[in-house]
């Protein structure tokens, strides 16, 4: 077993190896693994949204390019923003413990943020003055920073801790979606059959991340790989440039491969729309600030997505941490400042909510290369004037009431920040926020957010067909259940939208119904497809992969 797998069976609370610098070659096969299993879920994100051109297979040239979903919103509907601290960022050091200062200095004598360099935000608890750009935001009541954030049974490796704060699910349970993946699978159960105008969610950077999967592992963002990307996205409405390419025969191919990839895309459109048509007022530096210059100006320009992610890397600072995490420190600061600044300026802050998640924090002693190793609890920040105020949740971080491997003690479950974000800013009825989070989490009090939610039937509880789609023995099989007799529609798609044959439309007895067709009469070329069930008022949909035969 390796070291990011976990083991549902074993209770043992163990010291994990690949944590620290000191454990070597461990260290750097988690790393490895990290990043190998990062290009393979990559990939399965591709394959999985793959299209056919006639006889040939053609998986997208980029990153969940049919990430369709209706956002179905307007432009005064709430937007959430995550940004990513890649690497595990050091809690210690960004809100600093100045009510324990000897003790927290004693275990990291060249590491402990000098007193002149503390900005204070309470009698008890400092900000490090590399984060200067955010205190008027303090001040003005557009922060708040929970204290001692983590969850059960933590684990250190990048990988696996990654996908739980992704998925939500408990540390021995596997991470088969994301939490927000899930919540928008609900709300639009049908989008691969029916894609609407703007994109539900954008994702800058995090390859692989899990955030926006839904249940049936399809990435329901447009995600691209950096900021430059999604401009060049936004510039031109289209992913490829369809003329660069060699003067030969290949040329010619690889031409109309990307004329096609940049006609299947259907949300460059939206989003270049959208981008002539906002702006900035902000000057903005480094990546993340190329990133969140690109959502305001989006935003700006009306565009209706409500969900974005972005990410800066750089906090896993097992060496030389003094000489690059007040960097990033700042880095982040100063693009959330000029983040809102520019949203202010075009009448949007009031609507947007940012919030940070680290995979986890470090370890309150430094190492001997004068960083800090993987750690657990750590605080984590939200930014935006719908905060209604300042403050500190989540109680003192406790140096010496610890785990037994030395490590901060958690208070509060992430998973109940994520709860009362739903409920409280993206305002989904608690009984829905209930079932995408797989069980009841503590809303969090204190957090300001306020929204009167509208008590709508959860889908938990609305009519579920339990539509299935496999292929076994040369056959495709789909069979759902009804309730009682209805008028029914099933169809088979393209990944393109296109309809490709009509199952079966009339009237079906209640029970389980179920169809059988043999793939020499279908004739489909290897690729994705979508099985769509209109049935009781709903539409669901379910994606089919065809291997080649």
């Amino acid at each position: 077993m390796s070291n990011d797998q976990y083991n549902p069976d074993s209770k043992a609370k163990k010291v994990r190896r690949g944590a620290s610098l000191a454990n070597g070659e461990a260290h750097e096969n988690d790393h490895n693994l990290w990043s190998r299993r990062t290009f393979l879920r990559q990939l399965g994100i591709a394959g999985s949204v793959s299209m056919v051109l006639g006889r040939l297979p053609l998986t997208t040239l980029g990153a969940s390019p049919l990430a369709m979903a209706l956002s179905g919103t307007t432009n005064d509907d709430r937007i959430l923003v995550l940004i990513r601290l890649k690497g595990g960022n050091d809690g210690l050091n960004t809100v600093i413990p100045v009510f324990n200062y000897g003790l927290y200095q004693s275990q990291r004598p060249t590491l402990a943020v000098p007193n002149s360099d503390i900005i204070p935000l309470s009698a008890e608890l400092g900000l490090n003055r590399a984060m200067q750009p955010l205190q008027n935001r303090w001040l003005d009541g557009q922060m708040k920073i929970v204290n001692n954030v983590g969850y059960p049974d933590h684990n250190l490796s990048h990988f696996r801790s990654t996908d739980l704060w992704s998925s939500a699910r408990d540390a021995d349970q596997p991470a088969d979606s994301g939490w927000l993946g899930r919540w928008l699978d609900q709300e639009f159960p049908d989008f691969l059959s029916n894609p609407p105008a703007d994109p539900p969610a954008i994702q800058i950077g995090g390859a692989g991340n899990l955030v926006f999967t839904n249940p049936d592992e399809i990435n329901m963002s447009v995600q691209v790989t950096n900021p430059e990307e999604l401009e060049a996205i936004a510039l031109t409405g289209q992913l490829y440039d369809a003329a660069a390419v060699p003067a030969c025969y290949y040329g010619e191919q690889l031409s109309y491969l990307r004329t096609v990839a940049n006609t299947t895309f259907r949300y460059a459109q939206i989003i270049s729309q959208a981008f002539q048509s906002g702006s900035n007022s902000s000057s903005y530096d480094g990546s993340l600030g190329a990133q969140l210059a690109l959502i305001a100006r989006l935003i700006r320009g009306g565009l209706r997505t409500r969900l974005y992610m972005v990410e800066i890397d750089g906090f896993d600072t097992h060496a030389g941490q003094d000489d690059n995490h007040p960097g990033l420190l700042n880095s982040l600061a100063s693009a959330v400042d000029a983040f809102y600044t520019d949203l202010s300026a075009g009448g949007a802050a009031e609507r947007v909510l940012a919030m940070t998640f680290s995979e986890f924090g470090r370890r309150i002693e430094q190492n001997a290369s004068n960083g800090t190793d993987h750690g657990t609890a750590a605080p984590l920040m939200l930014f935006g004037p719908g905060l209604n105020g300042n403050g500190f949740l989540g109680g003192l971080p406790d140096l010496q009431n610890v785990d037994p491997n030395g490590n901060l003690n958690f208070t509060v479950d992430f998973r109940s920040i994520y709860a009362t974000v739903l409920e409280q800013w993206l305002c989904i009825d608690p009984s829905q926020v209930d079932d995408v989070m797989g069980q009841t989490f503590d809303r969090l009090p204190g957090l300001g957010l306020d929204c009167v939610t509208v008590g709508t039937q959860s889908l938990a509880t609305a009519f579920d067909p339990q539509l299935t789609a496999y292929m076994r023995a040369g056959e495709l099989y789909i069979s759902y259940e009804l309730p009682t007799a209805m008028p029914v529609q099933l169809m088979l798609f393209n990944m393109l939208g296109q309809p490709l044959r009509q199952v079966y439309s009339g009237v079906q007895m209640s029970g389980r119904q179920e169809h059988r067709l043999p793939l020499m009469d279908i004739n489909w070329a290897a690729g994705v497809y979508v099985c769509s069930l209109r049935a009781g008022g709903r539409t669901v949909s379910k994606p089919i992969t065809l291997g080649i035969r």
